[in-house]
């Protein structure tokens, strides 16, 4: 592999030595990125693989054989040369054990390092060689960001059944990232140049869904002044990914198993079917064994559906992908916002391992956000991360709850504006007196307060 086509990752919490390094690599061709940590680096890999990483060993909360060990889950040909100022034998003997591919102690010499850079790179390259024949690109998978051995392994399984027609069934709790999963079996199918489709069943009022999935004709029904092609059809030699699978109406439950299992789609309002050729993916975060037991799925759909199934773990059963994915985020909203965050301060960074992620990882982007916009310091405090996660808390209320808070301070907005005139305030309301005061005493409101404040 030539330097120019070669991208290497220096890793050190030392900002002049990652200069000097950058400096010489690049004046010998090389393509550098940096970063200032163990979690910084790993979210940049993420994004971009590099032909190698050379890191320092002494660091903060991350050090040079721990980054080795995370880098070696994902990715075990990627080369990695270790630096250090306390270098000895026992460090070298260990690192080596490990399988890193190089140790050099600072000062170094800089023959050594381009030499040993020189090798690294061209191992790579033989790797990546050898990657390609076999089918192995990691191409498919780029947009899942994880260190977790439990998704690794979900990620090997889901590479071999994406090479078949199978459907597949997908579990997780929302925000865990059902839909990127269903994404990365279409992109390692031999249907990857063919569309992906996705559609959110339980978003969808009932009476278009069915239109939305099967398409109808012009005149079919009012409003229908041209003909319309279905989910089904758009997503032809591809892949239809039906999320919340779970909230699909049972009537359309009948009408899907009929399309899947004739393979054809009738439109609304046509009196011919369409044969169909695609792959079906599905998920749901319901829990479909009591929804079957209630009545409320079809069995036989859900067998149809479930020839290969997968479980996605909730974000609080793979925290070691926290810090991962918040500087994954972070350096994501960075180039978003034109905003210089070089990371989260230990403290906030132990806040977000330590929380519970009702909302999964949606949950752990939205707060990663809310810290970034907001942070005007070189690095984001713990307060700041504090406030978010108590926002989240709050914007997710169940609805009922949310519907009483509603309700309490609507009506005594009403109360206060009137002065606590019931009648005026039910008029104001569009509700009898008799509504309203039921309406009070649930809230247990009482009125006469209201005129006492305004006395």
């Amino acid at each position: 592999m030539s330097p120019a086509a070669s991208h290497i990752l220096i890793v050190d919490d030392d900002p002049d030595l990652l200069k000097l390094l950058a400096m010489r690599l690049q004046a010998a061709g090389y393509k550098v990125a940096s970063a200032s940590s163990g979690e910084a680096a790993l979210a940049q890999v993420a994004v971009a693989k590099p032909s190698l990483v050379i890191t320092d060993l002494r660091m903060g909360s991350m050090d040079g054989l721990a980054l080795f060990d995370a880098l070696r889950k994902n990715d075990p040909a990627l080369p990695v040369i270790i630096l250090t100022a306390h270098g000895s034998i026992p460090d070298a003997v260990e690192a080596t054990r490990r399988g890193v591919f190089g140790f050099l102690t600072k000062p170094f010499d800089h023959k050594e390092l381009l030499r040993q850079v020189e090798a690294a790179t061209h191992l790579a390259a033989g790797a990546a060689m050898e990657n390609t024949k076999q089918g192995k690109s990691e191409e498919w998978r780029k947009s899942i960001v994880t260190r977790s051995p439990v998704i690794n392994a979900l990620l090997d399984q889901a590479h071999m059944v994406a090479e078949s027609d199978a459907s597949i069934f997908i579990r997780g709790e929302s925000g865990t990232g059902k839909e990127l999963l269903a994404q990365a079996i279409h992109h390692a199918s031999p249907r990857r140049n063919k569309p992906f489709v996705a559609i959110n069943c339980g978003a969808i009022p009932e009476a278009l869904l069915e239109s939305e999935l099967f398409g109808h004709t012009r005149g079919a029904f009012t409003g229908a002044t041209r003909d319309h092609k279905g989910l089904f059809q758009a997503a032809e030699g591809g892949t239809l990914f039906l999320d919340e699978i779970g909230d699909m109406p049972l009537p359309l439950q009948v009408k899907l198993l009929r399309s899947l299992q004739e393979r054809k789609v009738r439109p609304i309002g046509a009196t011919q079917s369409v044969d169909i050729d695609v792959r079906i993916i599905s998920a749901t975060h319901r829990d479909i064994a009591a929804e079957m037991k209630n009545g409320n799925f079809r069995e036989d759909l859900y067998y149809r559906l479930n020839v290969v199934s997968f479980e996605i773990p909730s974000l609080a059963d793979r925290r070691e992908d926290i810090p991962l994915l918040a500087n994954y985020f972070l350096a994501q909203l960075c180039a978003k916002y034109n905003k210089e965050i070089n990371g989260f301060a230990p403290e906030a960074m132990e806040l977000l391992v330590g929380a519970p992620w009702p909302g999964n990882v949606r949950q752990l982007q939205n707060t990663v956000e809310q810290t970034a916009v907001l942070c005007t310091t070189p690095i984001i405090p713990v307060t700041l991360v504090q406030k978010a996660l108590r926002d989240d808390v709050g914007s997710i209320l169940p609805f009922e709850e949310a519907r009483r808070h509603f309700e309490r301070d609507y009506l005594a907005r009403l109360l206060k504006v009137t002065s606590g005139n019931v009648t005026q305030a039910a008029r104001l309301a569009k509700r009898n007196r008799t509504e309203f005061y039921k309406l009070l005493q649930r809230h247990q409101l009482n009125a006469s307060l209201f005129k006492e404040t305004a006395e």
